[in-house]
């Protein structure tokens, strides 16, 4: 399991809808949002300095595949 950078659940790489490469390395989103605010400011959320929203505050829909947690 990876772990989402910018809200910190845990995602399937294997199955991950959202992906991003950054600096060689891959990261995996739980949602689009989370792509795209990684997208628009990764050092934000890998310094250690972002704020790092809670889950259930960043504001995008779960599918049924994807519990809430």
């Amino acid at each position: 399991m990876a772990i989402d950078p910018v809200c910190n659940m845990e995602v399937e790489e294997a199955t991950a809808q959202w992906t991003s490469e950054y600096k060689g390395n891959m990261y995996y989103f739980c949602a689009p949002g989370c792509k795209v605010s990684f997208d628009a400011d990764p050092e934000k959320y890998l310094s250690g300095s972002g704020d790092q929203t809670p889950h259930q505050d960043h504001g995008h829909d779960h599918h049924p595949e994807h519990p809430h947690h």
